[in-house]
């Protein structure tokens, strides 16, 4: 099995959300959570705990350093640098208990979401035979306008600027693009199988 960037930052990204949820005793915030919706408290790994959260934020980093290197995108990785960097203060330096653990979770999840999209665009643009640009013409009033389809999602609908007629797919077709566009849309494109499948 081939392990890519993405996969290696979903690992440190869900496993270290698992953890902090059922470890409550290292993680109070979620502790409250789960007391509240009437579950008891309970660590996952024992004293092992912050150790293996440790890893899996290092796996995160890990991730969004090989993503950086496919992708030549600084800002992600900048994010993941500093939200590991509040994470370790928090833990080690923090004393007036300022819960910056949390920010840097959320950072790097926010960077984990980042990379998955740049990683589907980088994926469709490899593939010479996808393009994301498709001419639309309204068959109402014949006005053409090139558009740049969506990646991760069918177009269901499109109002056409100059006479406002709202376009929906023919029967049969996912999205405009394939019923009213030059190219059909970067799922069809790429598998023959419409997103909304």
């Amino acid at each position: 099995m081939k392990v890519n960037s993405t996969t290696v930052e979903r690992i440190g990204i869900i496993g270290m959300l698992l953890t902090a949820i059922a470890s409550p005793c290292c993680f109070p915030l979620f502790g409250v959570i789960l007391s509240a919706l009437g579950f008891g408290t309970f660590e996952l790994f024992g004293g092992w705990t912050m150790i293996v959260f440790f890893t899996l934020v290092a796996l995160s980093i890990l991730g969004a350093v090989f993503s950086f290197l496919v992708h030549k995108k600084g800002i992600p990785l900048i994010i993941a640098i500093l939200s590991g960097a509040l994470i370790v203060y928090n833990y080690f330096f923090d004393n007036e208990n300022n819960n910056t653990m949390y920010i840097g979770m959320v950072g790097l999840m926010i960077t984990s979401l980042i990379n998955y999209y740049e990683t589907k665009i980088f994926n469709l643009v490899k593939n010479k035979s996808v393009t994301l640009k498709s001419i639309i013409t309204c068959p109402d009033c014949g006005h053409r306008k090139e558009e740049t389809m969506p990646t991760d999602a069918c177009q269901f609908f499109y109002e056409c600027e100059k006479c406002k007629t709202l376009l929906k797919p023919k029967q049969g077709d996912c999205c405009v693009y394939c019923s009213y566009g030059t190219n059909p849309c970067p799922p069809i494109q790429e598998t023959g199988k419409s997103c909304c499948n």
